[in-house]
């Protein structure tokens, strides 16, 4: 039972349970995904989030009421969609050194090796829940708990693109240029987020991240390939 309440004077909020999880993604994306087919008037957008869908309407189009209703009416749809079937993007990282600063950090709060830490953190395929908080930021479940490590306590001024973070029990890249707190194990060569590209974001919830460790040759040369506009990233599909 989806659970509807007000957001503000013109937004609406859809809650699907109170857990991370993959089935609740899985509503959320086919909720998002309804919203898109429909084209109700006066909705001008949504933001999915971990458990729940934020609906920014005009109420001069569109009643609260009324928007409520056609909801109610969409949620014995939801299972008659077909999500599109999965993927892996694999993101080749240089794990350590200059790239990944708190690598040893990490480590040693959790009493491994860095060669261990890394061999966890490309040992599983991370789902993407959702997009934030700068444009192509990936949020993603499924890390070990056994490499966790707490944010900084001073965060720094400027992490570089494509840094491959952990904070708490979650993962990520920054796609930008972007302050930040994450400790940084590794970078990725790879360009998550560019605005000149016909599909700016490189990622998309919904699908997977597989983490490939990669040498320092091989990272200048995948860097040369995406500046040249010849890398292709590998793709497969998602396999349970």
């Amino acid at each position: 039972m989806l659970q509807i309440t007000a957001y503000g004077d013109a937004g609406l909020r859809v809650d699907f349970g109170n857990t991370i999880s993959e089935e609740i993604n899985e509503k959320i994306r086919s909720f998002c995904m309804y919203l898109e087919k429909e084209q109700i008037p006066g909705v001008i957008e949504w933001i999915p989030t971990y458990t729940a869908v934020s609906i920014v309407y005009d109420p001069y189009l569109i009643l609260f009421d009324e928007l409520k209703k056609r909801i109610k009416l969409m949620e014995d749809q939801l299972s008659n969609l077909d999500l599109p079937a999965a993927e892996v993007v694999h993101i080749p990282v240089l794990y350590g050194g200059e790239k990944g600063p708190d690598l040893l950090r990490v480590a040693q709060r959790n009493g491994l090796s860095e060669e261990e830490v890394i061999s966890v953190h490309t040992g599983t395929d991370y789902l993407i829940y959702m997009m934030g908080f700068i444009p192509g930021f990936p949020y993603l479940g499924g890390m070990s708990k056994k490499i966790a490590a707490p944010r900084l306590s001073n965060p720094r001024e400027a992490i570089p693109a494509g840094s491959v973070g952990i904070a708490g029990e979650q993962t990520g890249i920054y796609p930008l240029d972007s302050p930040g707190g994450w400790q940084i194990i590794g970078q990725t060569p790879v360009t998550i987020y560019d605005p000149n590209r016909e599909q700016p974001i490189l990622l998309r919830a919904g699908n997977y991240i597989r983490f490939v460790p990669i040498t320092s040759e091989e990272f200048d040369r995948i860097e040369a390939e995406v500046k040249a506009g010849s890398y292709i990233t590998h793709v497969e599909k998602y396999k349970k």
